[in-house]
């Protein structure tokens, strides 16, 4: 019922609407009692009496009772359709802004799939149980109402004899009811799996191809794909009983009314036309009975989905503003970690660090895989909070200030470049979409983009694919460049940015990742140590601690863990070129 309750708050500002058609659903319930009710009189009136005048009007009376029950039945459906769409348009919304504004480390619980399977599948269901089922009960109790009242009327004495056999089919129902619920969370925990699969699989495929992996990928959409088979036709079984079971009981109720109620006509107690009248009542009132029984299928189901919706919604995110938190002036001094740990779940990723970073510093973070390197800087925007210590810019403890003006000062390139399936003027706009076409221009000129953009079919209009796979690699790097320029951020982290490219990409690229590191304070994750020479400090981390700060000259010197990774990197090297040279110079430094 708490789920219920919360499903039904949703629609509690459409309740004028709600009104509106609960009039409309009480005008066919009105409507179906009086089809019902003019049985008598046309039996006894116009087929026993002969009465010319009842010829008159009991059809006229049928063709306005049939318009009203059709205009409600429309007003009914067109209200609480929209009414149920709507419900299910502002779920949709507030789950989705929820897992936005998630952490990193939710994403790492919840796959993708399982997260689409929330937004639309479960969402599907639900708007089965706000809109469908509600409309059902109101309009098929209303129907029930009307028709009660018809049979009571007639003959109430063979009203209860029908009454007795109705209730029996409750229990049954029920209990089909909590089995379909099991069924439907079940189903719904599958679609996710499906769909997981699906996305990765899609997205993957060069992979699949690459390794000739089709035939295992293939048997692992059928099990998944079996699985959901199986699951359909338990919820098929479920629903399908329903009805024969309450026709079973209607067949077992109209068979004793027609005894009943034959041997009463047969020795002149009641006339055709109200046992006909009672009949009819009755045989119709069967119709909304079974809908109403076969809604408790849809309620469980609707309530399966709600249950996984509000599991993600109730999800408090673990990384929100404080109360009180301050705008975060435009960095000016410095970045401080100070005593920083963390650990995610049971693993210590990083162990005490302190580093001061000065405002227009490049820092270039080195170490063995795993280390810790990444992790770091995603401490920096908050895409992770510190377990312990704290990180400060300018003085101001990162978790006392929004996050909204701490990401503002946060540009990012990754190795992994995320682009949108869009044109190229929106992909570059992402990094401020208030920026004009002019600024989108020289931000793509100083990424050394706009050339080979230029040359695209419709240039900046050109739609780029998915994750960018109509460009190469070099070139979805110096879009991802151009999106930072334009974002204008004063703190960039470079997160292996030019790992993945070959030569001439990466000399167009490093191009362009030397003006954006222009005038700002940048971190730079590399493996490849050639790229780093140049920043003011390298940080070596080791197993979550740093074991060496420097310049590249100073540590080659050093001979400790910084000469270890440069030699291991340059070890199988041909040895006759300026790499060679400059590793063979470092071993001859005193």
């Amino acid at each position: 019922m708490e789920l219920y309750k919360r499903l039904l708050k949703l629609a509690r500002p459409h309740w004028l609407r709600f009104i509106f058609a609960m009039v409309c659903m009480a005008v066919v319930g009105a409507t179906t009692g009086a089809a019902a009710f003019l049985v008598k009189p046309a039996m006894d009136d116009i087929f026993l009496n002969r009465d010319a005048v009842a010829l008159k009007w009991i059809p006229v009376a049928v063709v306005i009772i049939y318009l009203l029950k059709g205009l409600g039945n429309y007003g009914q459906t067109i209200i609480m359709s929209y009414i149920g769409q709507r419900v299910v348009t502002d779920l949709r919304n507030q789950l989705y802004n929820h897992i936005l504004r998630q952490p990193l480390s939710f994403f790492t619980k919840y796959p993708t799939g399982n997260l689409m399977a929330r937004l639309t599948s479960d969402v599907g269901l639900v708007q089965g149980a706000v809109s469908e089922a509600v409309t059902s009960i109101l309009k098929d109790s209303f129907s029930l109402i009307g028709l009660i009242f018809v049979i009571f009327y007639r003959d109430w004495k063979l009203a209860i004899v029908a009454s007795l056999i109705f209730p029996l089919a409750i229990y049954p129902v029920l209990s089909f009811g909590r089995r379909m619920r099991k069924i439907s969370g079940y189903t719904q925990v599958t679609v996710g799996s499906l769909t997981s699969l699906l996305q990765e699989t899609i997205s993957g495929n060069r992979i699949v191809k690459a390794f000739g992996m089709e035939s295992y990928e293939n048997k692992r959409f059928a099990k998944e794909n079996e699985r959901l088979f199986k699951l359909t036709m338990k919820s098929v079984s479920v629903r399908a009983i329903s009805s024969p079971l309450m026709e079973f009981f209607g067949g077992i109720g109209i068979a004793a009314i027609i005894v009943y109620g034959g041997y009463q006509v047969l020795h002149g107690i009641s006339t055709p036309g109200t046992f006909f009248s009672f009949l009819a009542a009755l045989m119709m009132l069967y119709e909304p009975a079974k809908r109403l029984t076969n809604v408790n299928n849809t309620i469980q189901q609707g309530l399966a989905g709600a249950e996984r919706i509000f599991s993600v919604i109730d999800t408090v995110p673990e990384i929100k503003n404080k109360e009180g938190a301050v705008e975060l002036p435009r960095i000016s001094r410095e970045i401080c970690f100070d005593d920083v740990s963390f650990r995610y779940e049971e693993t210590v990723v990083l162990k005490h660090i302190n580093l001061r970073i000065e405002a227009g510093d490049c820092i270039a973070l080195v170490g063995m895989s795993g280390g810790g390197k990444t992790t770091l800087v995603n401490l920096i925007p908050r895409f992770y909070d510190v377990t312990e210590g704290r990180i400060l810019i300018d003085g101001y403890d990162i978790r006392d200030v929004t996050i909204e003006s701490l990401r503002a000062q946060v540009g990012i390139v990754t190795q992994q470049t995320i682009l949108f399936n869009d044109t190229v003027r929106n992909n570059i706009a992402y990094g401020d979409i208030r920026k004009s076409d002019e600024d989108i221009v020289r931000a793509a000129e100083a990424a050394n983009a706009h050339d080979f953009i230029m040359k695209l079919p419709q240039g900046y209009d050109t739609v780029i694919g998915e994750q960018g796979v109509k460009l190469s690699g070099g070139e979805r790097q110096r879009i991802s460049i151009a999106r930072a320029l334009l974002k204008d951020a004063p703190i960039l982290i470079l997160d292996e940015a030019t790992s993945s490219l070959d030569t001439e990409a990466e000399i167009e690229v490093q191009d362009a990742l030397d003006k954006l590191m222009k005038g700002r304070t940048t971190f730079v994750i590399a493996h490849r140590l050639s790229t780093i020479r140049n920043a003011d400090r390298i940080v070596v981390l080791v197993d979550g601690r740093i074991v060496e700060e420097g310049t590249h000259e100073s540590l080659l010197r050093r001979r400790g863990e910084y000469y270890k990774l440069y030699s291991m990197q340059f070890r199988d090297n041909a040895m006759n070129g300026v790499e060679a040279q400059r590793l063979t110079d470092a071993r001859c430094l005193p």
